[in-house]
C-alpha cells in the first residue's frame, strides 16, 4: 500500500544529487556566514517505524523516543556546532518528543513548529498544508543567522528529495520559496534502521 505522502516525494525524486557539491569545511563556512537553513533528521531512536498505536503528542512515554546512542549523538552534534563557531539563530522542531529532545540536547532549546510534525500518516491534503505553512514561515523570516529545523525523514524527503540517516543534516538556501539543497553533513549518527 502506497504511503499518502508518496506523490509529494515523487515530485522531488528527480532532483539532481547535491551531496558532493561542497565539502564539509565549505559547508561549515557557509553556516558561519549565515543565510542557511539546516534540515536535520532527529537522532537515533529505539527500533521501530512510526509510533505505537494510540500515541499522544504531548506524552513522550507513548512515543518512540531517542535511544542512548541518539542522545549521545545529539549532544555531539551540538558540540560540533560550538567547536566550529556556529550558533543557530533559531531552532524549530517537530512537536514529536524525539525531535524536541534532539534539538534541546544539541542546542539547548527548541521552538515547537507544527509544520515540521511528521507527515508519515498524513494524506496529500494535510501534507501539502504542512509544506505550505512551513514555506510561508520561512519566507517571513528576516534574520540571516542559521536556522535549524529538526524534523522527520519523510518531511525532509518531501522538502528536498534527500533521505537522511538519523542525526544527518542537509544544508539549504531559500530560493523562490523553496529550500534548495547545497550539501549534507553526516555527524555522527548513521543508524538507518530507525525511521520517520
Amino acid at each position: 500500500m502506497r504511503a499518502p505522502w508518496f506523490p509529494l516525494f515523487l515530485a522531488w525524486a528527480s532532483l539532481p544529487s547535491f551531496a558532493a557539491e561542497l565539502d564539509d569545511d565549505a559547508l561549515w563556512q557557509k553556516l558561519r556566514a549565515g543565510g542557511v537553513t539546516v534540515l536535520m533528521r532527529h537522532a537515533a531512536t529505539t527500533p521501530g517505524i512510526g509510533d505505537p498505536p494510540g500515541f499522544t503528542l504531548n506524552q513522550c512515554a507513548t512515543q518512540r523516543n531517542l535511544s542512548d546512542k541518539g542522545r549521545q549523538d545529539a549532544r555531539a552534534i551540538g558540540a560540533a556546532f560550538k567547536e566550529r563557531g556556529v550558533n543557530p539563530g533559531a531552532v524549530w522542531s517537530s512537536r514529536w518528543c524525539r525531535c524536541l529532545d534532539t534539538a534541546k540536547l544539541a542546542f539547548g532549546r527548541a521552538e515547537p513548529e507544527p509544520s515540521l510534525d511528521s507527515m508519515f500518516k498524513d494524506d496529500d491534503k494535510a501534507a501539502s498544508a504542512k509544506l505550505r505553512d512551513l514555506r510561508a514561515r520561512l519566507a517571513a523570516r528576516r534574520e540571516t543567522t542559521p536556522l535549524v529545523l529538526v524534523t522527520h525523514d519523510v518531511n525532509i524527503r518531501a522538502l528536498t528529495g534527500a533521505s537522511l540517516a538519523p542525526g544527518e543534516m542537509v544544508l539549504t538556501i531559500l530560493r523562490d520559496g523553496k529550500l534548495e539543497p547545497i550539501g549534507r553533513l553526516s555527524m555522527p549518527a548513521r543508524d538507518t534502521a530507525t525511521a520517520r
